[in-house]
């Protein structure tokens, strides 16, 4: 997340926490949907295996613009159809295997939340300053909520609440009918994203009396149960977390204009105590084309920029720098470093033992943008695949199928190759 703030009294910021999706294939084959950010929590990975080489399937070009989209945030995957918004206004839904059409809604602003889906309807928010509950059926509007702000945060629902933040206003938590049950002030954050797990909210915009923090809120009890404290800080970028166990993994990204500097985290999620950290420098070549404050503020529209994969014993980062890091979740130790020969483009996703990822090109050269697969084990790639336009948002898994958007407004859907 980012908050309200300006990088050295020249652009106007925000802080970011973020949350994603997938779908199914029929028949014999291996079946699993992606209903929520980052999938189960926040994990940004399924045991379903997605062995490469992969083909292309059906990609669809949903702008011709000569300005690169700054969001794409991750779709949703449920049965054989896909969910997600566009900086159109629109909010789409395709059969996963053809990439027919299924129903549009129309929005009156961009669309840069990630969305949920339940049995019989999908939650997302607009800038229109509305949160919509929409049918998967035929995609009629059951109802809409107008908060008086943008929605630029993660869209979930937990047992009977929706819940979402608007652009530097509220914290809202309404009935499953589209009324509001309560609300918490946000007057910081902007770029918001968050998961919810065993009734606590990882990570609530913190109290009035303390609002340049987040922390860890008891949604039953109505009460904090810790603070992390970001006030007096430069602009920080502070990344989704991920559970695993008792811990509770997310990064921070502080800006340079050369340099960025990274701190990898674990908290005990009951307590937020730190149980290890990690800081590192951005790896990025020396170029007069590319600073670090241009890989720094390129991502911070996408609710998953720096937001970890949780795999048997690892987390694994791409920073936006040209280092993929892995630890060893329980120490903090390294466990592999992969460098790549261009920035990493999004978060990574972790299908089975493969990691997949995208990695931005460079035009001056002509070398195209593409998807990575590294080896989970050991951080070795395995397989590379040129694509029109930079990943924006981690790619998601559903079977054989991987479905992700890039920054030239394509989206795609891939396949295993048999």
């Amino acid at each position: 997340m980012v908050g309200k703030t300006r990088i050295s009294g020249i652009l106007p910021l925000i802080w970011i926490s973020c949350v994603l999706i997938l779908g199914l294939v029929s028949g014999c084959e291996q079946q699993s949907d992606w209903i929520m950010f980052r999938n189960t929590q926040g994990r940004g990975s399924t045991p379903n295996g997605l062995n490469p080489p992969l083909a292309v399937r059906w990609k669809i070009r949903l702008q011709s613009q000569q300005d690169k989209a700054t969001s794409f945030n991750s779709p949703l995957l449920k049965d054989d159809t896909i969910y997600f918004g566009a900086t159109d206004g629109n909010f789409y839904a395709f059969d996963l295997a053809t990439g027919y059409m299924r129903w549009i809604f129309k929005t009156k602003g961009e669309i840069n939340s990630t969305p949920y889906v339940d049995e019989d309807t999908v939650y997302f928010g607009s800038n229109d300053g509305k949160v919509y509950a929409v049918s998967i059926k035929d995609g009629h509007e059951k109802w809409s909520f107008d908060c008086g702000a943008k929605v630029l945060s993660t869209v979930t629902r937990y047992k009977d609440y929706i819940v979402f933040c608007s652009h530097g206003g509220s914290t809202f938590f309404l009935s499953l009918d589209g009324k509001l049950r309560f609300s918490m002030p946000n007057p910081v954050w902007i770029y918001y994203s968050f998961q919810i797990d065993n009734d606590i909210m990882y990570f609530a915009p913190g109290p009035p009396e303390h609002s340049q923090s987040f922390g860890a809120f008891d949604i039953k009890k109505r009460q904090y149960l810790w603070l992390v404290e970001t006030g007096g800080s430069d602009p920080l970028w502070f990344s989704f977390p991920a559970i695993e166990g008792d811990r509770l993994h997310y990064a921070i990204c502080t800006y340079g204009f050369y340099e960025l500097t990274y701190q990898y985290y674990a908290l005990n999620k009951y307590t937020g105590k730190v149980i290890w950290r990690y800081e590192d420098k951005s790896r990025l070549k020396k170029s007069k084309d590319l600073y670090a404050f241009d890989v720094f503020y390129r991502s911070i529209e996408l609710l998953d920029y720096m937001a970890p994969a949780v795999w048997n014993n690892l987390v694994i980062y791409t920073s936006g720098d040209t280092l993929v890091r892995a630890f060893y979740a329980d120490s903090g130790e390294v466990a592999w470093q992969t460098t790549l020969d261009q920035p990493t483009s999004s978060a990574p996703l972790v299908a089975g033992d493969r990691i997949y990822f995208g990695v931005l090109g460079d035009e001056k050269k002509g070398i195209p943008p593409r998807l990575v697969c590294l080896s989970g084990a050991d951080g070795s790639i395995m397989w590379q695949m040129d694509i029109q336009g930079a990943i924006l948002s981690a790619p998601v898994s559903a079977g054989r199928w991987l479905v992700f958007g890039t920054d030239a407004y394509y989206f795609y859907v891939l396949e295993e190759v048999f």
